[in-house]
């Protein structure tokens, strides 16, 4: 009988004693595929909600053995005294997981088991992929769950409403929850569904901005982005700093975007043209800032700040137009006003707005 008070007999308190002696080793080598997981997906590029290990208690070994010690000849048996899951936020990550897993250890295939594919299509519930995995040098097999979020909060959610309660679920209340496992289970698909939508939204937009169709690629922060990588205020950017032999400093322009679509741009073409039209009056009003100064280092976003403002002076939009735009650059203060009353009467005489 178990010195613990277990329901054990001899050949299960042997298995148990084996645990004992062994306990240390589960928690080394748990540590040790946690970094092994952890490692492969960050060099992946592999982003996981979680990582999560544990050991297998003794009074909950002592249980399962109580229940069905019989049919373990040994520890070895048992194959999840350690336990691992892997949560993604995307279904199709899954098995991106499953292939890191399948590289990094021996997958017992015999005993691994993917729910996903015995699902019955007329029932609801959750799914996930289990696989049974040994490592060299350790003689214990240990188990690596993989599912996603939704997946892993319907499997708590079932547990903890219909199991642990030890009490038969109502049939009202199965139904309520199988239909509130389908709504999951489509949300999971129709978020990766977006995903690779979205993925192949983007690569549409690259290969447009590549190919210079800009006047049929919209606005956006994708789109904008891809744009910023061509290098389009580059071209005025260095005519500007060769006017004090200054060095650029290259900054984030990512929040002109907002600027941009302040001055009624629609597409990529919209830019374009403000570039195309305005370079000039730009590079003026550089050159008459920068005139008496000995700048010897200045930042990209000079370029496309005095394109804003030629572009703005030269449409008439005046000092509102002008109090907007450092609005939006620099935050709302009553200072921009100041700013935009002062640079409107400075440029008055500049050759360009007399055009």
């Amino acid at each position: 009988m178990s010195q613990n008070n277990y329901q054990l007999d001899a050949h299960c308190e042997a298995i148990l004693e084996e645990y004992r002696e062994h306990l240390p080793e589960f928690q080394v080598v748990g540590e040790k595929v946690y970094g092994k997981l952890k490692k492969v997906f960050e060099d992946a590029g592999l982003i996981v909600a979680s990582i999560e290990y544990r050991v297998k208690t003794e009074k909950s070994l002592a249980g399962k053995l109580e229940l069905k010690g019989a049919k373990y000849a040994t520890l070895a048996d048992i194959t999840d005294i350690l336990g691992l899951r892997v949560i993604t936020f995307y279904s199709d990550d899954v098995d991106k997981v499953a292939s890191a897993v399948d590289r990094l250890f021996d997958v017992d295939w015999e005993n691994s088991v993917d729910k996903r594919k015995l699902h019955e299509i007329d029932s609801f519930g959750y799914m996930s992929l289990h696989y049974i995995c040994s490592m060299e040098g350790f003689p214990y097999r240990f188990e690596i769950q993989m599912r996603t979020v939704l997946q892993h909060a319907w499997a708590n959610m079932n547990h903890d409403t219909g199991y642990k309660s030890g009490v038969e679920v109502p049939r009202e209340y199965l139904r309520n929850l199988n239909r509130l496992a389908g709504m999951l289970e489509l949300a999971d698909e129709q978020f990766s569904r977006i995903r690779n939508e979205l993925t192949d939204y983007r690569r549409r937009v690259q290969a447009l901005v590549a190919s210079g169709n800009l006047a049929e690629v919209p606005l956006d922060g994708d789109t904008f982005r891809s744009y910023l990588s061509l290098g389009p205020f580059d071209s005025l950017n260095k005519r500007i700093a060769a006017v004090n032999q200054a060095e650029i400093q290259e900054v984030n322009l990512m929040n002109y975007l907002s600027v941009f679509k302040r001055l009624n741009c629609k597409t990529l073409g919209d830019i374009d043209h403000i570039i195309k039209e305005h370079s000039e009056a730009a590079y003026q009003l550089a050159c008459y800032q920068m005139g008496l100064t000995d700048l010897d280092i200045i930042s990209s976003s000079v370029g496309p700040q005095d394109l804003c403002i030629a572009y703005i002076l030269r449409s008439g939009a005046g000092k509102v137009g002008l109090k907007y735009l450092f609005d939006e650059l620099n935050g709302e203060s009553d200072s921009n006003m100041m700013m935009a009353e002062f640079l409107l009467e400075e440029t008055k005489d500049l050759p360009f707005m007399n055009k």
